[in-house]
């Protein structure tokens, strides 16, 4: 397992940083993944032998966020 860490743009509320974490969850290799809205984040820990990092940053990007930075 791997965690990785997004700094995302374009949340304005907790709604969306639930929105966020649906999609990553949703996402096959996804154990968990914490969104907060407070700090523009997502940790998101998966299983890299099932999805890749650029996938997890499709995912968050597909309702028009935006993943400014990896960690």
């Amino acid at each position: 397992m791997k965690t990785v860490i997004f700094k995302i743009e374009g949340m304005n509320c907790s709604g969306c940083a639930n929105t966020i974490k649906t999609l990553v969850e949703g996402e096959p290799g996804v154990q968990l993944a914490s969104v907060s809205f407070d700090d523009g984040q997502a940790r998101i820990l998966y299983d890299p032998n099932i999805v890749t990092e650029d996938r997890l940053v499709s995912a968050v990007q597909k309702p028009g966020f935006r993943v400014v930075e990896r960690q």
